[in-house]
Formats: structure tokens, C-alpha cells, sequence
């Protein structure tokens, strides 16, 4: 399977994750001038929303224009339909994977792709790998199946580059909340949920790019913004 970002399909932040980011001033290298989509992946207490914020403030501090967005969420349907999913009640496992596929497909059509198409560059905490490692890897409804729905809500809408913010499962088990449904879940379905991920990134060595976790955030995300440069 060959899966690579599709740029033909190309808001300031729209209900976009708050992230307490320091910025970054350090002297660098120039990222790439075209706009650029980023995902950022990972188990529930991996840090990978803590790095999507510091990776939009790092791009805006070079000057560049950000949307940062998460998902579920980052449109008012994408909010509804984050609620539903996450503080909801019990659902299948495919009505769950079709409720995450119409609030991508929503945030997808309204912020990412216009978004792109003005020339400004789009940071996602979360995107369609978290469906094909929850859903089609962990739940086991199949990674072909869930990829396609994907696939063909978005318009074929990929990111440039994923980050996958790689921690021990039981690290990260440990720092979830456990607030909501999924987070709610055993320890066992989180460590499916790592090797799942594990196995995308071998799967996509061309798009998504892991990165340790379990280090200092700024540590992390320093490698993340010398990764991207390597894109330019």
C-alpha cells in the first residue's frame, strides 16, 4: 500500500486546541515557503496535543500563518459530534468510526482544505491515522475498510507529514484522565491502540515520522521543528 499526502486538494484557528506553548526564538534554519499540512499522533497521554501547540507557535514565530485544530472537533458539527463520541453513550464500534469520519470530513471541507488553499499552513492534533489505529487496528474493523471511508469523506486529504509521538503505553495509560469513553477504556486496548500506531508508521515510513516522547517537551519538539526542516 503507497499512501502519500494529496496537495491538490487544497481560517484563523478554528475552535482550535488552547495550548499554554512557550514560543520559540531560537536561531534556525528556514522552514519550506508552501503551505504545509501536520498531523500529530499518538495514544491518549502521549504529549502530542502539548506538541501540536508548540509546533503552530513555532511556525508562527517564523513568521508563518497557522491553523491549529483538533479532532473530533474544530467546526461546530466537529464539536457536536466530539461530545457525542467522547462523553456520549455506548455506541458499536462502526457508528463510532462513522461519527469520527463526519467530523473529519466536515473539518476537512471547511477549515483544512480552504485553509491550504489560502496559503496558510494547518497543524492537526489528530487525523485519519487515529481511526485507522482505534478503529480499524485496535477495534478490528479492518485498516483497508476504515482507510477507504476515510479516504473518501476527505477528498483524498492527507497530511505532508505526521508526527507520531511514540511513549511507553503504560506511561501514557497512567497520565490519562480517564475522563471520557475512550480514555475509559483498559489498559490493554491503549497498548493495541501504541502497537497499532507502531505498525502505521512502518506501514508509511513515507509520511509519518516518530519521535520519542519520553523526554522533556521542548526536547521533543526541538527534534519535531529539525525534522520539518529537513522537508524544506
Amino acid at each position: 500500500m503507497h499512501l502519500v499526502a494529496a496537495r491538490d486538494e487544497r481560517v484563523d484557528d478554528v475552535r482550535a486546541d488552547e495550548a499554554g506553548a512557550s514560543g520559540y526564538d531560537r536561531p534556525h534554519a528556514p522552514y519550506r515557503t508552501a503551505s504545509v499540512f501536520l498531523s500529530l499522533e499518538g495514544v491518549d497521554g502521549s504529549g502530542k496535543t502539548t506538541q501540536a501547540g508548540l509546533l503552530a507557535e513555532a511556525l508562527r514565530a517564523d513568521g508563518r500563518e497557522v491553523v491549529a485544530t483538533r479532532e473530533p472537533g474544530g467546526t461546530r458539527l466537529g464539536e457536536e459530534v466530539r461530545e457525542l463520541l467522547l462523553e456520549g453513550v455506548e455506541m458499536s464500534a462502526w457508528a463510532e468510526t462513522t461519527l469520527f469520519a463526519a467530523a473529519r470530513a466536515e473539518l476537512a471541507e471547511r477549515v483544512i482544505a480552504p485553509a491550504l488553499a489560502a496559503g496558510n499552513d494547518v497543524v492537526c492534533d489528530r487525523y485519519i491515522d487515529s481511526s485507522l489505529a482505534y478503529q480499524g487496528i485496535a477495534r478490528g474493523l479492518g485498516l483497508e475498510r476504515v482507510l477507504e471511508l476515510n479516504l473518501t469523506v476527505t477528498n483524498g486529504l492527507l497530511p505532508d507529514r505526521t508526527f507520531l509521538v511514540l511513549v511507553d503505553p503504560g506511561v501514557a495509560f497512567e497520565r490519562t484522565k480517564r475522563s471520557d469513553r475512550i480514555e475509559l477504556e483498559g489498559e490493554a486496548f491503549h497498548r493495541a491502540v501504541d502497537e497499532a500506531y507502531r505498525s502505521l508508521a512502518e506501514m508509511f515510513p513515507e509520511r509519518i515520522t516518530t519521535v520519542d516522547g519520553n523526554r522533556p517537551a521542548e526536547e521533543v519538539a526541538e527534534e519535531i521543528r529539525g525534522r520539518l526542516r529537513e522537508l524544506s
